[in-house]
């Protein structure tokens, strides 16, 4: 497993919360076009599962892809890119907030279709399988997607033929604007591993240490045991489903309760009291970040670049890719 130190472990939080809160900026003032899910609030899972598996492992995550995608090393200007549709971004300015596809870092792609990274994963961990690698996948889902027949399909077959894969529910109370109170039948997804014969837990999703440590116990399961896992990860966003979502749904009291467990503050006050880190460096880590896309988001804004018609042709058709 990856070793990392607490500092870089709330570095990269941080580097997600600046990000997408930016992002959000940028997108309220009309300076990028489109859509965008946010995950403000869900940094300690971003974290910890990218942490928590080696550097070669893979991931397949969802439309709020935008934290995942970070932590598992994509570069922050080329994400910044594609979201400005420019032909220097991860996915050369065609996929936008969505569809993020880092293949150097392992992350084999994010998806609007809910559900959809659950067989990609599966799929890719069979692949694995075959070729003798001792690598996982990662299958990112919400609560929402918890219910697509897509997912329960997919945990059957890994069961089945004891895949590699790393089932990761990332449950933040809500699908689009359901709360998962009335939409899914049971309070914990992990409750369903046992129907598939799937080993599964549920932790509190914004302990990023508790997260990690998990991560990494699962990640060592399933290559010793050659089985696969179900962890669900029990989390919140700040932010509403997209930019248009008014957050007419729930209340500002069940949201001040959630603010006593933002993920980034817990985390801060532990290292502060551990006298791992000041309260001085923090901001400074966090004034650090700001300036950062503050630069790149300036410099994309000055010379913008896009694809050619015949340019993104070429990509129409592309080779193939070997896991």
């Amino acid at each position: 497993m990856e070793s990392t130190s607490p500092v870089a472990i709330l570095t990269l939080m941080i580097r997600s919360r600046t990000f997408e809160r930016k992002i959000e900026q940028l997108f309220r003032t009309h300076k990028m076009h489109g859509t965008t899910h946010l995950a403000i609030g869900q940094e300690a899972v971003h974290a910890g599962v990218a942490l928590g598996i080696d550097s070669s492992d893979w991931i397949v995550t969802t439309h709020r892809c935008h934290g995942h995608t970070l932590a598992k090393g994509s570069s922050v200007e080329a994400m910044i890119g594609e979201f400005f549709g420019d032909k220097r971004g991860l996915s050369k300015g065609l996929g936008g907030s969505m569809h993020l596809i880092d293949l150097k870092h392992h992350n084999a792609g994010s998806s609007a279709v809910v559900g959809s990274s659950v067989a990609l994963a599966t799929g890719m961990a069979l692949q694995l399988q075959r070729s003798g690698s001792d690598n996982l996948v990662v299958a990112f889902f919400g609560d929402g997607a918890s219910n697509r027949g897509v997912v329960h399909e997919s945990m059957n077959m890994a069961s089945i033929w004891s895949l590699p894969v790393l089932f990761l529910a990332e449950h933040n109370e809500y699908g689009m604007s359901s709360s998962a109170k009335k939409m899914v039948s049971v309070d914990s997804i992990a409750d369903r591993g046992s129907s598939y014969s799937i080993k599964s837990e549920s932790i509190d999703g914004n302990d990023v240490e508790l997260v990690l440590s998990k991560v990494r116990d699962a990640a060592r399961y399933i290559r010793e045991e050659k089985r696969p896992f179900l962890l669900e990860t029990r989390t919140y966003r700040f932010s509403g489903h997209s930019k248009s979502d008014k957050l007419l749904y729930r209340s500002r009291e069940e949201e001040a309760e959630w603010a006593k467990k933002d993920p980034i503050g817990r985390y801060s006050q532990i290292l502060v009291d551990r006298g791992e880190i000041t309260y001085d460096q923090i901001a400074e880590i966090e004034q650090s970040e700001s300036e950062n896309i503050d630069t790149i988001v300036a410099s994309y804004l000055e010379d913008h670049q896009e694809l050619t018609l015949e340019e993104s042709m070429e990509y129409v058709y592309h080779d193939e890719v070997s896991l």
